[in-house]
């Protein structure tokens, strides 16, 4: 009898042993296929502080983080950047979702954080570390974002010195930079406030316009 309920209970345990483990597999599973179907965009808007937290507000973008893209060492410090020896740009990297925000909504809003004609300067933020940037890693973006920049370049009278390159490489920045407004509220940002509203305000039209 004890020999029985032993091996009753042994079954009942590995059954739900397997029940958690093939939960954990599909949870699992569906996480892959969702960062599968994700996209990814880096943008270098001047200083990365105000630019990534304009950027998280927009609906569809997933995820982002900051760092130093497409220069000349490896493992850069900010410290190194700030020289302006070594070609880094202030970078965020824009991970999205293409079935809720296309790359289009993305780069037109990305477009009213800077001034597009400007050389190595965003706001009071001057050298090379805050050129403004548009680095792609899917080729097929480059025909999206060729569009966007010569729609853009018919509202100034000025040539726009944004660049567009495929990315070569990018450093994740130290920790302390990673959502820096939102460890710092009301910390220096070269950003109008005004801006973060509008992304705000692009995630309500994007939700309404999928209803």
């Amino acid at each position: 009898m004890k020999k029985n309920t032993y091996l009753g209970i042994l079954a009942i345990l590995c059954a739900l042993c397997t029940f958690t483990l093939s939960t954990s597999m599909m949870q699992k599973e569906k996480s892959i296929n969702k960062n599968k179907m994700n996209k990814e965009i880096y943008l270098a808007g001047g200083c990365f502080w105000g630019t990534e937290h304009f950027l998280k507000f927009i609906n569809g973008v997933e995820g982002t983080q900051v760092g130093y893209a497409n220069g000349n060492i490896a493992n850069p410090t900010y410290q190194q950047v700030c020289t302006g020896t070594t070609n880094f740009a202030e970078t965020v990297k824009v991970q999205y979702d293409p079935q809720k925000v296309a790359l289009k909504q993305i780069l037109e809003l990305y477009f009213k954080t800077i001034d597009p004609t400007i050389l190595n300067q965003q706001g009071h933020d001057v050298g090379t570390q805050y050129r403004t940037g548009i680095y792609y890693t899917d080729k097929s973006d480059l025909a999206t974002i060729h569009s966007i920049v010569e729609e853009i370049a018919k509202k100034y009278t000025k040539p726009l010195v944004v660049e567009v390159k495929e990315l070569e490489n990018f450093y994740k920045a130290e920790e302390y930079h990673q959502d820096y407004l939102d460890k710092n509220p009301g910390g220096y940002c070269h950003l109008d406030p005004s801006l973060f509203e509008l992304a705000k305000r692009a995630n309500s039209s994007a939700n309404t316009d999928k209803k």
